[in-house]
């Protein structure tokens, strides 16, 4: 009882994410699995991605944290090929840092923050930590292209701009905000 009204507490919380994040239930009854996205960040190698998530809420949950992988490929320190992260809020004390007062929003806030600055001294890929370290131009050369290829949706930019006739300076910013554009889009006459 007591997770299931904290479940419903946190999607109150969600239902105004932080800027670049949106999460929302995989099953709208049950409030176990989560899915997330993660707009790269200004400046950044993943700048113009938009990174999903998958959150799997234990049963324990908030006295354990949520179980969160990356479900889009990342070239980062702190992300391993499966996409499990490794990042102190997602690991229970001695050794980590969660507490039952964090939540979703703030655990996707520090993954946001985690990927605009990669901790390479506590890494999983200790080859892509030592490039941020010693080699940071090869590093991000190969995180933009990872963006690209794996983060980057290049059909969605194709079917709004040469279908739907969405002006260009529009797109990247439909394509951020994402499924609520959507509606939005398909509404509005382009002048086609």
């Amino acid at each position: 009882m007591q997770k299931s009204n904290r479940m419903k507490k946190e999607m109150d919380i969600l239902q105004m994410p932080p800027p670049g994040i949106s999460c929302w239930a995989t099953h709208e009854d049950v409030l176990d699995n989560f899915q997330a996205e993660i707009i790269g960040g200004k400046g950044t190698p993943y700048e113009g991605g938009i990174f999903h998530l998958e959150i799997k809420i234990p049963e324990r949950y908030p006295f354990e944290p949520p179980k969160v992988q990356f479900t889009t490929a990342i070239y980062h320190p702190n992300v391993d090929s499966a996409g499990r992260i490794c990042l102190d809020l997602l690991k229970m004390p001695p050794t980590g840092s969660w507490k039952p007062c964090w939540n979703l929003s703030t655990l996707l806030t520090s993954i946001q923050l985690l990927m605009a600055e990669p901790n390479p001294n506590d890494s999983l890929m200790v080859d892509i930590a030592a490039e941020f370290k010693h080699k940071r131009s090869d590093f991000i050369s190969k995180a933009k292209e990872w963006t690209q290829k794996h983060a980057v949706d290049h059909q969605k930019f194709v079917v709004l701009y040469t279908i739907v006739h969405v002006p260009e300076a529009l797109v990247s910013t439909i394509m951020l905000i994402g499924v609520t554009a959507v509606a939005w889009v398909e509404s509005v006459s382009w002048g086609s």
